[in-house]
């Protein structure tokens, strides 16, 4: 398999639905923030990528026929060189404050939460996650400045990919636009809309327990 999506959006703009959506129109996986959790022992290639210095991206990304989601959206370009046949989506939420609300429910807090643990193998990826987007994580936090670092991303991404690459896509948009782009039929099926912020709390949640059982069990009490 060989990648035919590049997702060039950042979290929080549909990227759940198109792991999801994706699979049924191309036949295989596709790659997501959730498969570094997976498969940590490929974070170290994850970081190597982000600060500029990639190993062969099938080492990475070999049997996976999409790629959304950080960190990979974070290397979008390099991703576009390498794989000059695969369409760069640009999913996008129409109204940056919307955005911002969604990021500092959800992944703004499990990024703080991440780099706490510094012996943690995808600590590394956290780490970088964000550069080329904010100077500083903590500028994340401010609503005005976190909207204009999310305008200017995509903004660049217009500016930057090939137009007869680019498709510009919300999750509203379902099907139709994917498809056209792929030239592939509409499935028979409604497009998946996941991952909403009480989702992603709700997993929050389920991960605090997992992982608390799991200290329990390495350091019983005496």
């Amino acid at each position: 398999m060989r990648l035919r999506v590049i997702g060039a959006g950042l979290p929080r703009t549909g990227t759940t639905s198109l792991r999801e959506g994706l699979p049924l129109l191309l036949g295989g996986p596709v790659h997501h923030m959730s498969e570094v959790f997976a498969h940590p022992e490929l974070a170290g290639g994850w970081a190597r990528a982000l600060d500029g210095e990639p190993p062969p991206w099938e080492t990475l990304l070999g049997g996976y026929v999409g790629a959304v989601d950080v960190p990979a959206a974070m290397c979008w370009r390099e991703l576009a060189a390498a794989y000059p046949d695969a369409l760069i989506v640009l999913s996008h939420r129409e109204d940056a404050a919307t955005w911002h609300r969604s990021m500092a429910a959800t992944v703004l807090p499990r990024t703080r939460e991440m780099l706490a643990r510094p012996d943690d193998p995808v600590t590394p990826v956290f780490e970088r996650m964000f550069h080329g987007l904010v100077p500083d994580l903590d500028d994340l936090d401010d609503p005005a400045r976190a909207a204009a670092a999310y305008r200017r991303w995509n903004d660049t991404v217009m500016a930057e990919a090939p137009s007869d690459r680019l498709l510009v896509w919300q999750p509203t948009d379902g099907w139709e636009p994917l498809c056209r782009a792929l030239d592939l039929p509409v499935p028979d099926v409604p497009f998946p809309h996941l991952n909403s912020t009480a989702d992603h709390r709700a997993r929050h949640r389920d991960r605090e327990v997992r992982d608390a059982a799991r200290r329990a069990e390495a350091d019983p009490p005496p």
